[in-house]
């Protein structure tokens, strides 16, 4: 009933179908027609990621000491330009982490898409059960696309630490410096 009564209201109030139409187009432009977040990473993020056990910090830990063969996959953004990664600003991560720069983005070139499924494929020597851990920072949406993004090339057994390096450091424990794998290419 509802539903047919919103026609009935928005044209009763002037101006209110413009700014709901804003807001369709706004919400349409946050995500890409595949469903990946593609603008304003850094704000809150949703509870879960598709096809991934969501964690926090606690429960990272008692993964990584049961599941000796978990990847972490850091995805946080790094600047490239002519070509290769310039170290702009210090990056640090979790220990034994991969970093995979740039891959949480919404729109990957293809480049980036083959960057991303070539070490995903390496890095679980083809094993689509093996136990991956994507993570950014806190209140970062790179890690959800790239949990999404895994999910969508056939893994299965997916992670997404929602906290990512801040919940790591405000929980006391070591972060170490990171530098990104390189892209084939990368000099």
């Amino acid at each position: 009933m509802f539903r047919s009564l919103l026609p009935l209201l928005i044209a009763a109030l002037p101006g209110f179908g413009m700014s709901v139409t804003a807001v369709a187009e706004e919400q349409l432009a946050l995500f890409s027609a595949e469903g990946y977040r593609q603008t304003q990473y850094r704000s809150p993020t949703p509870a879960t990621a598709e096809g991934a056990q969501t964690l926090d910090t606690a429960a990272l830990q008692t993964l990584l000491a049961k599941e000796p063969d978990v990847v972490l996959v850091d995805v946080y953004r790094s600047q490239w330009l002519a070509g290769r990664f310039v170290d702009s600003e210090p990056h640090a991560n979790l220990p034994g982490s991969i970093w995979l720069a740039n891959t949480g983005d919404g729109n990957l070139q293809p480049e980036w898409a083959s960057y991303f499924s070539d070490n995903l494929k390496r890095l679980s020597q083809g094993d689509t059960e093996r136990p991956l851990v994507f993570y950014c920072r806190s209140d970062c949406w790179l890690g959800w696309n790239a949990t999404r993004r895994a999910h969508a090339l056939g893994y299965k057994r997916l992670y997404w630490y929602r906290d990512g390096v801040d919940g790591w450091e405000q929980a006391g424990l070591p972060l170490h410096p990171a530098t990104p794998e390189p892209l084939p290419g990368d000099d």
